[in-house]
């Protein structure tokens, strides 16, 4: 997939009006909750620069940095006294809103809503310091009506929601097939049906859709109730990997508590090595939050396909985020902005140095 400049603007009114509703990362819905699971601070540790940092996330297997982090005190370990404050999102526009009020300090968060809420604030409000999960994204279909890609003209398959990560990656994979469709109404050689993934597998039970090209873990729910893997996302990516969640800090934040971030960073570094040591028991850590949170845990002919699906890791692989913002602009949803000083990935090179690991890369979108 090639990585050209990327986007800024909606190019219609119309999709103006619904850019609060634009570019989530999963789209399943908008409300915060403040019932995360908090580790216990010891009464003797250190306070860091803040007495309290206000993390946010969603309650999904491709945030179980955070997920995993927070349920084992992973987090609140490297930040001594200064007390962890979580909260869970079900959509990138109300964290973005949360970290632009200040009710966040740092969140785990889709390319595509970080992309989003740079540029309405012209690059004032947030930067991205680190990555968190690739993969996670699967296209499925309805076995006794496709059987290869080339089966999918004529059929309706779902995504998430207009112009979120997967509707763009879509768009662009029909485009590069040669066929065509019009990204506002989602009509053409192939039906694109905006549906909300808690929707989508009682559309596809319905035959309402023929498949959908979405993120786990609704992509396991619709293989658990008879649809097929067609193809994973990462299959069409170099080195099979493409950032679906990053962590992003207000840059107020980032200037008045750099020691503050190092630490959540280094928690979060730690965590991810934890999760990549010990995958069965991470496993269970972050469906035992997903419990938690939101009273059900994922069974295991879910749990354990979209677990594997999804690679936990520090490196925020800048160039597919630029590439994923080209493909908007060449899908027809977005123009070109300027993201340069997205990245302020300084930070992690520090964490990332200090435990002996590679630093990573800004693809030129960094600070400076």
């Amino acid at each position: 997939m090639s990585a050209a400049r990327p986007l800024t603007i909606l190019r219609t009114a119309a999709a103006l009006a619904a850019l609060p509703l634009l570019l989530t990362a999963c789209g399943y819905g908008s409300d915060a909750e403040d019932d995360a699971p908090q580790a216990e601070v010891a009464a003797d540790a250190k306070k860091l620069s803040a007495s309290e940092v206000k993390i946010g996330y969603f309650p999904n297997l491709t945030h179980a940095t955070a997920l995993v982090g927070v349920q084992e005190g992973l987090l609140q370990k490297e930040l001594g006294g200064t007390k962890i404050k979580p909260s869970t999102f079900n959509a990138g526009p109300s964290e973005i809103e949360a970290l632009n009020a200040g009710s966040i300090d740092i969140g785990w968060i889709g390319p595509s809503p970080s992309i989003n809420g740079y540029t309405k604030s012209a690059g004032k409000n947030l930067r991205i310091i680190g990555g968190s999960a690739s993969g996670g994204v699967k296209l499925v279909v309805d076995p006794d009506k496709i059987k290869t890609l080339d089966d999918l003209k004529g059929k309706k398959i779902a995504t998430p929601q207009l112009g979120n990560t997967q509707d763009v990656a879509f768009l662009h994979w029909i485009a590069e097939k040669g066929w065509k469709v019009d990204a506002q109404s989602g009509k053409g050689d192939v039906s694109v049906v905006r549906t909300e993934n808690k929707i989508t597998p009682d559309a596809y039970k319905s035959g309402s859709i023929d498949g959908a090209w979405v993120p786990e873990p609704t992509a396991s729910k619709l293989v658990a109730d008879g649809a097929k893997v067609l193809l994973d996302e990462s299959e069409i990516w170099p080195d099979k990997k493409f950032v679906i969640t990053n962590i992003i800090v207000s840059q107020k934040f980032l200037k008045e508590h750099p020691d503050v971030v190092e630490a959540v960073l280094r928690g979060s570094v730690k965590t991810n090595a934890w999760i990549n040591a010990n995958p069965d028991e991470a496993k269970a850590s972050a469906n035992k939050a997903l419990e938690k949170l939101s009273g059900k845990a994922l069974p295991e002919e879910v749990l354990d396909p979209a677990w594997e699906s999804i690679t936990f890791l520090d490196d925020p692989l800048a160039s597919t985020l630029d590439a994923q913002a080209s493909h908007a602009v060449s899908a027809g949803l977005l123009e070109k902005p300027s993201l340069k000083g997205i990245y302020d990935l300084k930070p992690l090179n520090k964490v990332l140095k200090a435990e002996g690991k590679p630093e990573v890369d800004d693809a030129g979108l960094g600070v400076g």
